[in-house]
């Protein structure tokens, strides 16, 4: 696996917007544990060291590591078994929708099986959430759509964290505009997909006034009422996030060899 190149933090307030204000104890000792495990340095198939090493390594108490290894084993990353000790189970296990997983993944990984996944997803879930918001967004919910474009707008080529930051908004608004629970489920997931794309991709030499057009189609279906043609414009718009992700990689690979 190759290292994942290096992005800015993009910020929401202040605060970064992978993560969820400062962190407790317990919530940074569950990050520097899965990014232990997404690194491989705590490798797929490994025992981890007894609670005693444990609780040194990371300075905590054994009440907090005690419930950052039940959390973690919910996550799916490790199973602990008498006699046998605690164990680090394949990726094909690990709850990759988890909040602290996906920061991880999106900060250490360059799988490009990973984020075909995540634009995989968003291909099938954000067209849908676009015809459903042209069905039945409330004039509330299509405000807050138009908003955040016109945050983009605003922003251009100026400021890219500003950029993304209502690029993120914008796509956040219309899953919560489609009335649909569980694409609002997804919708962190569809989040770390688009922080994977400014993360990877450079912003500064994409044309912003193709992505500009590109939203304002989205926007003036569901504006106009039309399904069908909201879900063909979202279905253009990540059409072209895929292949500047495809091209990033691309360009990562040459780079790496």
């Amino acid at each position: 696996m190759t290292k994942a190149r290096a992005g800015r933090v993009l910020t929401l307030d202040g605060d970064p917007i992978a993560e969820h204000g400062k962190r407790s104890v317990r919530e940074g000792l569950l990050q520097r544990f899965i990014h232990r495990i997404v690194s491989g340095e705590l490798a797929e198939g490994s025992t981890l060291p007894n609670e005693a090493e444990l609780t040194a390594q990371f300075d905590v108490s054994r009440t907090s590591l005690r419930e950052a290894m039940q959390y973690i084993s919910a996550l799916g990353m490790v199973r602990s078994r008498t006699r046998a000790g605690t164990t680090v189970l394949p990726r094909e296990n690990w709850n990759y929708l988890d909040p602290l997983v996906l920061d991880a993944m999106l900060t250490l990984c360059a799988d490009e099986d990973f984020y075909a996944s995540l634009i995989d997803a968003r291909q099938l879930l954000e067209p849908a959430a676009a015809a459903q918001a042209a069905a039945k967004a409330t004039a509330r919910q299509l405000y807050q759509i138009s908003k955040a474009f016109e945050d983009m707008v605003e922003a251009n080529s100026r400021d890219n964290e500003a950029w993304s930051r209502a690029d993120l908004e914008f796509h956040t608004a219309i899953i919560d505009a489609s009335g649909n629970w569980v694409y609002r489920q997804f919708a962190t997931a569809i989040r770390a997909a688009l922080l994977a794309s400014f993360r990877l991709t450079n912003r500064a030499s994409q044309s912003h006034e193709q992505a500009i057009m590109k939203h304002q189609d989205v926007l003036d279906a569901i504006r106009m009422r039309r399904p069908e043609a909201a879900k063909h414009a979202m279905e253009q718009l990540i059409g072209v996030a895929r292949s500047e992700i495809n091209e990033a990689l691309r360009k990562s690979r040459t780079a790496a060899s």
